[in-house]
């Protein structure tokens, strides 16, 4: 029976199922810290930028050459593509593997983790970083430096997967936070998914003739209306009741600001700013 010291970081052969800015920088930092790094993208262009960059030791072929050489598979792509990964995992390899993922959503990455044959041993992950900008060109070596990185393990999910993802989260310098995948979901729709949703709805607002006039406070209030479509709605059709939940709130919260302004309430307009005020400290531990 395997123990979690039967795996060990140094040893080990990590594989990485897309190299974009997540994957990529994860590759970056893994560098020289595991036996063999290996990747695979479905972009020629990444997989050659990866190459020439020497991010990887080894592109692989297809997602099957990928798959059968992992002591640790890591999937780093969008979440519709984690998920028809998980489906064809077991057609990839008839190898025993650990498999991680790295989706912005749990419930459904969990599911099919779950289908999984027991050679599999499975866990979800979603590390608190990134930015709008997806390439791999915008990679970064410290993405993951002190950020927060979920682990959403399985009933199934064995302590030798969890000792493997805490050996990377420390050669990463992240900090591990295990969280049930309800949890997760409901939560990041709050401060993650929403946060989306109003950057794009800010950028929508403002017509384009107040470009001279933007400031530090627009751009960082809108910046992540930048983030690609692509990689957002699956995400959030994946969690469509709990972002619907989270939009209900904002709406009553802007609702109240709303009315405050429009009956020239001064005071009740200033206890609200000092309410958020507040907020916004305890939220971010000020």
């Amino acid at each position: 029976m395997s123990t979690p010291q039967d795996f060990s970081l140094p040893q080990a052969r990590i594989a990485i199922l897309g190299l974009g800015l997540m994957g990529g920088s994860l590759a970056l930092a893994l560098r020289g810290k595991c036996a063999r790094l290996l990747g695979f993208d479905p972009d020629p262009e990444t997989c050659a930028l990866a190459e020439s960059q020497q991010i990887v030791d080894e592109i692989c072929s297809s997602p099957q050459a990928l798959a059968r050489q992992a002591d640790l598979l890591v999937l780093a792509a969008p979440l519709k593509a984690i998920l028809a990964a998980l489906r064809e995992l077991p057609g990839w390899t008839p190898n025993p593997c650990l498999v991680m993922d790295l989706g912005s959503t749990k419930r459904q990455v969990l599911q099919a983790m779950s289908k999984l044959p027991q050679r599999f041993d499975p866990l979800g992950a979603h590390p608190l970083c990134g930015k709008e900008k997806l390439s791999l060109r915008h990679a970064e070596r410290t993405l993951y430096y002190g950020a927060a990185f979920l682990l959403t393990p399985l009933p199934r999910s064995t302590p030798r997967v969890l000792n493997a993802a805490g050996q990377i989260i420390a050669a990463l310098g992240a900090r591990p936070l295990q969280i049930d995948a309800e949890t997760h979901d409901s939560t990041l729709a709050l401060t993650s998914h929403l946060p989306f949703l109003l950057s794009s709805a800010l950028a929508l607002a403002t017509p384009a003739a107040a470009a001279p006039l933007i400031g530090p406070g627009f751009r960082s209030a809108s910046r992540l209306a930048g983030t690609p479509a692509s990689m957002m709605l699956d995400v959030l059709t994946s969690n469509r009741e709990n972002v619907l939940t989270a939009l209900s709130r904002f709406q009553q919260a802007l609702s109240e600001l709303q009315t405050a302004l429009q009956n020239a309430d001064d005071e009740s307009l200033t206890a609200l700013l000092n309410q958020c005020r507040q907020e916004y400290k305890t939220l971010l531990g000020e």
